[in-house]
């Protein structure tokens, strides 16, 4: 993985890059590659590149240019498919200079155009431009696993991995929050691309090459999510040949993400199926001892060692583990929302800030992981639910419907018959609109909006007659209507919190804070084109989640994490934040006047949410509503201070190794 950035000019009065203001976006990236950095200007455009080298070590630098000279690349990922994809290109003609899948990449775009970004099997954020048609193309992978930002000011196009580099670039790009990405934050727990939570900078969406020429600009979609329309399927076989098939699937895609590196590849294991099942077929693709690495807490509630230690034993891996206290993640929230460049509302990046840090330190740059197993394969609670609450919703009235909650949530059967009411209450809201889109997602998104009771007025007045879910359900896909209920819930969840949380906050951010490159096999594209062609019973077997993966995994993984009840990753939240240490950095932060100056929050309510927190300190009992909204008020305030008002950290100068200056005749010059 990689940092991109670049400017372009858009208009008769833009101004050419300045080789400083293109240095000063590579050093703000320089924690996303610290291997190499390498910049490329002309009088229309400037390219710039900080390198993690993990493919071709010697030669691949960037910005790349084609073998013709016609084309220059900047590339932040990989093209694991990269060897195959070469051969192909060898014999249409294309010489190669390299081993690295960047040239394949530029020479690719060369012979298909658009149509190459549905070849290439990886992850990747790429800007490339050609001097000759004043052209520039943004590309991102299917599902976003790589950023990319883009920011029009001045007639000037600037573009980059992280928003941190724009702001880098120019100092007169106005710094702000944008209220419906704010508001975005506080209904999905993420932003839903094209927007991000800073006025005036927009995020490419997944999926989509941008094109830009002379001025204008489109985009070209060239992934969409799909599935089969009705109960139809396109996979034909049996559960038992779909089990095959996925287990080969995945294998495969294990294998391509583990051999395909110049570096060694390790595996992050969590106690779960997925990181379980990703390393133990890793192990077998890799064929030698593998290297592991493990979160614990000191939280009993949110430990899951014991099943760590039983995939350690069973991988006969070298492992390595740290132990996260709540002061840990209060002591660097600050630099997780600094990388996060978003709210959150949960601090469970804070470990994973901590973890990447553990895997550089031990000399590792790449990993695999199990993200986008539940998403693909319908393995959250939400979806359970959603069979529930869909059948319940057929005879509303019924006592005995609901009672399949204590299935997917034990502890209501033994819960007061007060707190029973209450469960019943909530699942049970707008049950006749079972059948419209966002259904099984309504409860969450309404749950999470009950936090906007803390904007301030001002926001609140910037975001009247503004309803994110309504704007999220209003533009779908044509064949939407047509597909399972399962396929429209697991489509929200691509589009929410996948994308925007679980790869952005939680992935990409928390990995590359500390130059580490994830992977991520449940999200090889023939691993999610395979899991959208099944039926739905194939995922969600009844209320069994997942049910192909855990028939994949017998055999693979020991019995006692197969048939383990999931639980979901999480960390100490408002816990992390009250007593101790933290309570005076928190209290400082959330001062009245810092309050009033960030201007999302209401100063007053604020301070009551604060004293309530304080008070329970003791106890350590807090609410839901009170753990999102204190994490989700003290992230927001945080990335006030640290991207709009502070200075954007640059770091030590760098030596660029690339640095090309090319002149209007097109001569290049080194």
């Amino acid at each position: 993985m990689c940092g991109i950035a670049g400017i372009v000019g858009l208009g008769p009065t833009a101004s050419a890059p300045k080789r400083d203001e293109l240095t000063r976006m590579v050093r703000a990236l320089r924690h996303r590659g610290p291997d190499e950095f390498g910049i490329y200007r002309d009088d229309e455009a400037g390219l710039g590149h900080a390198r993690l080298s993990i493919i071709d070590l010697v030669a691949g630098h960037q910005p790349m240019a084609s073998y013709d000279g016609t084309l220059w690349l900047s590339f932040n990922g990989e093209v694991y498919n990269y060897v195959e994809l070469r051969q192909e290109l060898e014999e249409l003609g294309y010489k190669f200079r390299t081993q690295s899948d960047t040239e394949v990449v530029l020479h690719g775009y060369q012979a298909w155009g658009d149509d190459a970004f549905s070849r290439f099997n990886g992850q990747w954020a790429m800007a490339l431009w050609e001097p000759k048609k004043n052209s520039l193309v943004l590309a991102r992978d299917p599902v976003g696993i790589r950023p990319l930002y883009t920011c029009s000011h001045n007639d000037r196009l600037y573009f980059a991995s992280e928003v941190k580099a724009l702001y880098a670039a120019d100092a007169s790009i106005p710094r702000n929050f944008d209220p419906r990405g704010i508001d975005q934050t506080f209904t999905f727990w993420s932003i839903v691309p094209p927007r991000s939570v800073f006025a005036g900078i927009n995020e490419v969406p997944p999926g989509t090459a941008r094109h830009y020429q002379n001025g204008q600009w489109h985009d070209h979609e060239f992934w969409r999510q799909s599935y089969p329309t009705g109960e139809a399927s396109t996979f034909q076989g049996t559960v038992d040949d779909a089990v095959e098939v996925v287990r080969d699937a995945l294998n495969q895609a294990s294998s391509l993400r583990m051999l395909r590196a110049d570096v060694p590849v390790a595996s992050y294991l969590s106690g779960g199926l997925d990181s379980s099942l990703v390393a133990a077929m890793g192990k077998r693709a890799l064929g030698k001892q593998l290297k592991t690495f493990s979160l614990r807490f000191r939280d009993t509630e949110y430990d899951e060692s014991e099943y760590q230690k039983i995939m350690v034993e069973h991988l006969g891996s070298e492992h390595h583990e740290m132990c996260v206290s709540r002061a840990d993640i209060a002591s660097v929230l600050p630099d997780v929302l600094y990388h996060a460049e978003r709210p959150i509302l949960r601090t469970a990046p804070a470990p994973l800030f901590l973890l990447s840090k553990l895997v550089r330190e031990s000399g590792i740059k790449v990993v695999m992981t199990g993200e986008g197993a539940d998403e693909v394969f319908a393995g959250y609670d939400l979806f359970r639910e959603g069979v529930v609450r869909r059948f319940w919703a057929k005879n509303p009235k019924s006592q005995m419907r609901p009672r399949l909650l204590e299935r997917l949530y034990p502890y209501l059967a033994r819960s007061p018959v007060r707190q029973q009411a209450m469960a019943r209450q909530f699942f049970g809201r707008n049950l006749e609109q079972w059948q419209e889109p966002g259904f099984a997602h309504g409860t969450r998104w309404q749950t999470t909006s009950a936090l906007k009771r803390l904007f301030s007025s001002e926001m609140r007045s910037s975001l009247e007659g503004v309803d994110a879910a309504k704007e999220l359900t209003s533009v779908l896909p044509e064949e939407f209507a047509d597909w399972s209920h399962l396929a429209q819930d697991q489509y929200f969840e691509f589009r929410t919190l996948l994308t925007g949380y679980i790869l952005a906050s939680q992935g990409d951010r928390m990995l590359m804070s500390h130059s580490i490159e994830g992977r991520f096999p449940f999200l090889d594209p023939n691993v999610m084109a395979l899991a959208a062609s099944l039926p739905p019973s194939y995922k969600l077997r009844v209320l069994d989640e997942k049910h192909v993966v855990k028939r994949a995994s017998e055999g693979v993984v020991p019995s006692s994490i197969l048939q383990r009840k999931k639980q979901p990753y999480r960390a100490p939240d408002a816990l992390a934040l009250v007593g101790g240490e933290a309570s005076e950095w928190v209290a400082e932060l959330l001062r009245e006047e810092n309050v009033k100056e960030a201007g999302v929050f209401a100063p007053k309510t604020v301070s009551q949410l604060w004293n309530k927190c304080q008070r329970r300190a003791a106890s350590g009992q807090f609410s839901n509503a009170d753990n999102m909204a204190l994490v989700g008020v003290v992230s927001t305030q945080l990335l006030h201070q640290r991207l709009l008002t502070e200075s954007i950290a640059l770091g030590p100068d760098i030596h660029l190794t690339t640095n090309v200056n090319q002149s209007s005749d097109n001569t290049a010059e080194s």
